[in-house]
């Protein structure tokens, strides 16, 4: 049957790659994000290659408004949303008492309030119809702090906290939510976070997973109604084995590894 998703950030990395995946499924979409040439750009690729339906609605989440000003523009246009790809985020690597306060406001407002109003337009009328899934993008620095990207990995903590949450709260209402952990991922986002290319690669191309990999491995899991989906064998390895580290270790150890990520001087 044929649904239609609504993607958050789909105009690069792991969003671009997701609208392929759903449209080579043969679902409908909605594509959000700031850059309306991209955006254009996307939808005239999928509409050709895949002869689906992409409607286009650019719109900046890191404004108070702007998860509303969505809902409230595909209702009137009577575009049913079926399922939910919250994954624009952003990113910002240094010490938090010398990072800007407004970049860390908007850092919260899409990777966190941005995410959390969607959730709550749409889920309701997912539920009237007893079928919906919402995909929430959020990363293995989900599972432990993280020194140098402080309020990012706390803001990742969140989603992956929300969305078990309301993933056990919904069950039976045909509605379900996973949460996508992906680790280091070739994107723009280092380069919008102040993340050095070059000493990311230094920690190996294993464990570096391709935008198209994580789309295509995230959205198996949200057919398969999966809870929590850490993308890639090495991550997954990651994150069970950073969990037996105590606390006291686990943070000196990965500020040391994070202090490396910033960009050369």
């Amino acid at each position: 049957m044929k649904r239609t998703a609504l993607i958050t950030g789909a105009s690069s990395g792991i969003g671009y790659e997701l609208a392929k995946v759903i449209a080579q499924d043969g679902h409908d979409l909605v594509l959000v994000a700031r850059t309306k040439k991209k955006l254009d750009d996307l939808a005239k690729e999928l509409k050709k290659e895949f002869k689906v339906t992409v409607t286009v609605l650019p719109k900046d989440l890191s404004l108070p408004n702007a998860a509303q000003e969505v809902y409230d523009e595909l209702q009137k246009a009577s575009i049913q949303i079926d399922m939910l790809i919250n994954n624009a985020g952003l990113g910002a690597h240094g010490k938090f008492t010398e990072t800007e306060v407004a970049q860390d406001a908007q850092m919260m407002q899409v990777n966190m309030v941005a995410l959390t109003e969607l959730t709550k337009l749409f889920t309701p009328d997912m539920i009237a119809r007893k079928w919906g899934k919402i995909m929430n993008v959020a990363s293995i620095a989900s599972f432990m702090s993280s020194p140098s990207m402080a309020v990012y990995a706390a803001t990742k903590a969140y989603v992956l906290s929300f969305s078990e949450a309301i993933n056990e709260e919904l069950k039976g209402t045909g509605v379900s939510v996973t949460a996508v952990c992906p680790g280091v991922t070739q994107t723009n986002f280092f380069e919008t976070a102040h993340v050095s290319q070059e000493n990311i690669n230094r920690f190996g191309n294993m464990l570096v997973q391709s935008a198209e990999e994580v789309a295509k491995s995230g959205y198996q899991a949200l057919k398969a109604n999966k809870a929590v989906h850490i993308t890639g064998l090495v991550n997954n390895l990651s994150v069970n084995s950073i969990q037996w580290v105590p606390r006291q270790i686990r943070t000196p150890m990965l500020g040391f590894m994070f202090s490396f990520f910033g960009e050369n001087k």
